[in-house]
């Protein structure tokens, strides 16, 4: 493999970043990136994180390997598996720490749409629904994340509302974001990538500084976790730049 890290890696270094030791995360169904970078977290600084995958309701999930999926069969070697309406139940009464949430679209105050493209009930694009996402508001704080960043995803504003609130960063495959006075704020760009092709593919005006700082890859020894974590190379395929 490369020596340097691929987005998807860059990605997951970010989520493993933006954790901490003891907290309860969640992830939904499309979450490989995710659970990889929720998995370095354990791995390194963060051995008693607790991560809830929702999509097959495992309990600290140990894969032999990342699947693109949370609902992978692989995932139930776990320390135990809740059936979903537990998962739900659990997110709507429980302040989670950290919710981890994508979106088909994702607006500049965070708001974020699974359940379709266009108007209802004549979608352009039929996504998965909400499911767990009305309970952002109820979460410490929320991670959105995207593995692909164009303006087809990031809108002026959402055609329908699945979640939104609390909302502290956003992770893609060219920046991290953050919020500042309610609006998305461009924190970081990743190695390689200029912030003019950033503002480029984002749909609506991103607020920004003058001097924006690179997003710090993994180190070799996060990569090499990684790299055992996902032999498959899932983080390399399902990330576009």
């Amino acid at each position: 493999m490369p020596d340097d890290a691929s987005p998807g890696e860059i990605m997951a270094g970010v989520i493993a970043r933006a954790v901490k030791d003891g907290e309860v995360a969640i992830i939904g169904a499309n979450s490989a990136i995710p659970l990889l970078g929720l998995r370095l977290a354990q791995e390194t600084h963060a051995p008693d994180l607790t991560i809830i995958a929702g999509g097959s309701g495992a309990v600290n999930p140990r894969p032999s390997a990342i699947h693109a999926s949370s609902c992978d069969a692989s995932l139930l070697d776990a320390e135990c598996v809740l059936p979903l309406s537990e998962v739900i139940d659990y997110e709507g009464k429980t302040e989670i720490d950290v919710f981890f949430a994508g979106g088909l679209q994702i607006d500049a105050r965070g708001a974020c749409n699974l359940i379709g493209v266009g108007t209802y009930p004549n979608l352009k694009l039929r996504g998965p629904g909400s499911v767990g996402l009305p309970f952002l508001s109820r979460a410490g704080r929320v991670v959105l994340y995207t593995t692909a960043h164009s303006t087809r995803t990031f809108v002026p504003k959402v055609d329908h509302v699945s979640g939104r609130g609390n909302v502290a960063l956003v992770v893609t495959p060219l920046a991290t974001m953050d919020f500042r006075n309610g609006r998305m704020h461009l924190a970081s760009v990743h190695p390689g990538v200029g912030p003019r092709t950033v503002f480029e593919n984002t749909g609506f005006p991103l607020e920004s500084i003058e001097e924006i700082e690179t997003t710090l890859p993994p180190s070799p020894d996060e990569l090499a976790i990684l790299r055992e974590l996902d032999p498959e190379g899932v983080a390399r395929l399902v990330v576009k730049r």
